[in-house]
């Protein structure tokens, strides 16, 4: 087995499966209409057919451009092209760790409302019976009412970038997807959302159910139950009040969970290659929710200083909780791996002897005597960007990735990766934000070679030499951020101004002018 695993990690370039493991090819088509219709390997159509995010509005040459590796063009908004708020953006293909672009994005206007039993889980394109071309009239028909502005509700923005690994099906999918999922299930707190300052609080009883509370005489009561404890005094003290910011906070959650578990429904109907880091910030009623699952990252810049709003969640970064697993679950493992942390490989001539080890349950090292079982593979294995979970993935939150396995061998993965994202909440209306007060987006293809500062420092640079009249300054931004990552082309590959060698990943940014909300407000 260890030979096997070896083998994996000499083969895996960057978290990356080799380019076989591709199912879908371009061919043609803006955003995903008309390209690729490759089936998979297994004979299965592809659940979206590849293509790149539908506002770039490519044509079947450009989308064919877009994939050459030895060039890397860099692709941005077409001048007259408006992203909600001015927002910019920018990407780049990888220099040859994959055929495809595996990053995906989303941008779009939302609008929140009440669900209603006719429309319920339309949007969702979720098997009902009703037949594949309805779902596509039914979708087209949701996309016209969106820009005609016909749907009244709560409006809400969502930028999404997908970084996808072992193929491009899975990002593909929930640049699709999520923010539809996010949206109506937005929807099943309408009613609190519709007049937040004179509605009750929330308060969840003792089985965790919840319900509008009622003030009488100052105290709060629950309605009657006929399960409830007859200690009145016991069971107000059981009660939470939630906050409508954790209501919302518990919807982006959820919707990652039911995207994940709907790109594992489908893949029995669809190819859907690979899996995706999620990366996504959703602005609604005067706050902004930033969702992270992966290690893809974004910050904010305001009045040039850095508000980080990501953590990014790598082997290294969630060694506890995977450890943790392993022991709690060791039939997970397979027999080949353990949970245990050594700093290296432990070989066969050392057993008996003391070697420094840490498990889940420390965060410092201790001395064990080396028994057999700890000759196994480490579950985590390697260091920095090169460290893997099981030898074979370098992240360890995103969606997909229910069929990966350790190299040659019946061993899964996908317990040990979570797609619940981290939330966190930038309050807007508390802050005046400046033409230069920004939200950076992007996938590790930008982070792997530059800091918070310095894409800072390079942000508020070119910003500050913009006309700010100029509706494309965002997107040049964009460009000039994803190009200094980038590097140029050189005789050792791509290079910074510095000779360090640039990002080979595939690259996204969006930047998001904070003040565009308050013009729309």
């Amino acid at each position: 087995m260890i030979s096997k695993v070896k083998s994996a990690m000499s083969s895996l370039v960057g978290g990356m499966m080799p380019h076989h493991h591709h199912n879908q090819h371009s061919g043609g088509g803006s955003g995903g209409g008309g390209a690729g219709q490759t089936h998979g390997a297994d004979g299965l159509p592809p659940r979206f057919p590849y293509g790149r995010p539908d506002f770039l509005e490519l044509t079947p040459e450009l989308l064919q451009y877009s994939t050459e590796h030895a060039s890397r063009p860099v692709l941005t908004l077409k001048r007259g092209c408006r992203l909600p708020w001015g927002t910019g953006y920018a990407e780049v293909i990888n220099a040859g760790k994959s055929m495809l672009n595996e990053d995906q994005a989303s941008c779009e206007k939302l609008f929140v409302k009440k669900p209603s039993g006719k429309h319920r889980n339309s949007t969702l394109l979720e098997d009902n019976g009703v037949s594949r071309k309805r779902k596509k009239c039914l979708w087209s028909a949701e996309i016209l009412h969106i820009k005609m502005g016909s749907i009244k509700g709560i409006p809400i923005h969502f930028w999404g970038v997908f970084d996808g690994h072992a193929g491009s099906g899975a990002a593909i999918m929930a640049s699709k997807l999520l923010s539809r999922l996010i949206r109506d299930r937005l929807g099943e707190i309408c009613h609190l959302m519709e007049n937040p300052d004179s509605a009750p609080p929330i308060c969840l009883t003792k089985n965790g159910s919840p319900y509008e509370a009622e003030s009488k005489k100052g105290v709060t009561q629950e309605p009657e139950d006929p399960d409830a404890v007859s200690d009145t005094t016991l069971r107000f003290h059981m009660e939470k009040v939630v906050s409508l910011e954790s209501l919302v906070m518990g919807v982006i959650e959820t919707a990652f969970k039911q995207m994940d578990d709907l790109i594992e429904k489908e893949k029995t109907s669809y190819a859907i290659s690979g899996g995706c880091c999620a990366l996504a910030a959703i602005q609604l009623m005067g706050k902004l929710y930033v969702a992270n699952a992966g290690d893809s990252r974004a910050i904010i810049i305001r009045n040039s200083e850095v508000i980080p709003m990501t953590n990014e969640f790598t082997p290294e970064s969630e060694r506890q909780r995977l450890q943790y697993l392993g022991f709690l679950r060791p039939e997970l493992l397979g027999n080949e791996f353990t949970h245990i942390e050594f700093p290296r490989r432990i070989q066969y001539g050392e057993l008996g002897k003391k070697m420094l080890y840490r498990d889940y349950s420390m965060t410092g090292w201790a001395y064990k005597t080396i028994v057999e079982e700890d000759l196994k593979f480490p579950l985590i294995y390697g260091e920095g960007k090169k460290a893997r979970v099981m030898a074979t993935i370098g992240v360890t939150r995103g969606l997909g990735d229910h069929d990966l396995k350790v190299y040659s061998s019946n061993i899964y993965i996908k317990p040990f990766l979570s797609c619940v994202p981290e939330v966190k909440v930038y309050n807007m209306d508390e802050n005046k934000h400046g033409p230069d007060d920004v939200l950076i987006m992007g996938s590790d293809g930008l982070w792997d070679v530059t800091t918070d500062k310095d894409v800072a420092d390079a942000v508020c640079a070119y910003l500050s030499c913009c006309d700010q009249s100029d509706p494309m300054r965002y997107t040049m931004a964009a460009q000039d951020l994803l190009m200094r990552s980038r590097g140029v082309l050189k005789e050792r590959g791509w290079r910074l101004p510095n000779d360090r060698l640039g990002s080979g990943d595939d690259i996204t940014v969006f930047i998001v002018p904070l003040a565009g909300y308050e013009s729309e407000t």
